[in-house]
C-alpha cells in the first residue's frame, strides 16, 4: 500500500485508513470503517459485508443483526462477485465462557467471477485487511 502523510500527524507517515491505498488505487472508505468499530466495539452485528464500489473505493455492502448465524450470513454473499466480510463468530473458551471473534473473510467464487474482478479484490485485500486493526483470523472461501 502507498502510505501518505495524514494532517492528523504533526510528523512521520500515517497507517490509518484514511491513507490505506493498494497499487489497484482501491481505498478504504471511511463509512467502512465506522462498521468495523460498530461490529469490534458495540458488538450489535453478526456481519458487514463490504464490496469494491466503481473500482475504487471500498463500500459496505450489507450488515446483519447479531441474531444471524452464520448460515445467515453465506446466504448474503453473491455467487457471481467476490466480497470482503468481517463476521463475529460465537463460540465458547476452555472454561466454558461465551466469547467471540472477528473473522476476515475474502469471498471469491471462481466459477462464475471474472478474472478481473478476482484480481481487484486479491490486489486490494491488503488495503482492507490494514485498516481492519486487531482482526486475528482470516478465511479464504472459493
Amino acid at each position: 500500500f502507498e502510505a501518505k502523510t495524514c494532517a492528523r500527524l504533526t510528523s512521520g507517515v500515517c497507517h490509518c485508513p484514511c491513507s490505506l491505498t493498494m497499487s489497484s488505487g482501491v481505498r478504504v472508505a471511511a463509512a467502512s470503517m465506522e462498521l468495523f468499530t460498530q461490529i469490534k466495539m458495540k458488538k450489535d452485528l453478526r456481519f458487514v459485508t463490504y464490496r469494491i464500489r466503481d473500482s475504487s473505493e471500498i463500500v459496505a455492502d450489507c450488515t446483519g443483526p447479531k441474531s444471524e448465524t452464520w448460515d445467515d450470513f453465506v446466504g448474503h454473499l453473491p455467487e457471481d462477485e467476490p466480497r470482503y466480510a468481517l463476521v463475529d463468530i460465537p463460540y465458547q473458551d476452555q472454561e466454558g465462557f461465551d466469547k467471540s471473534k472477528l473473522v476476515f473473510v475474502h469471498w471469491s467464487p471462481d466459477a462464475r467471477t471474472t478474472v478481473r474482478q478476482r484480481m481487484l479484490y486479491a490486489s486490494s485485500k491488503l488495503a482492507m485487511k490494514s485498516a481492519l486493526v486487531g482482526i486475528m483470523k482470516e478465511v479464504q472461501a472459493n
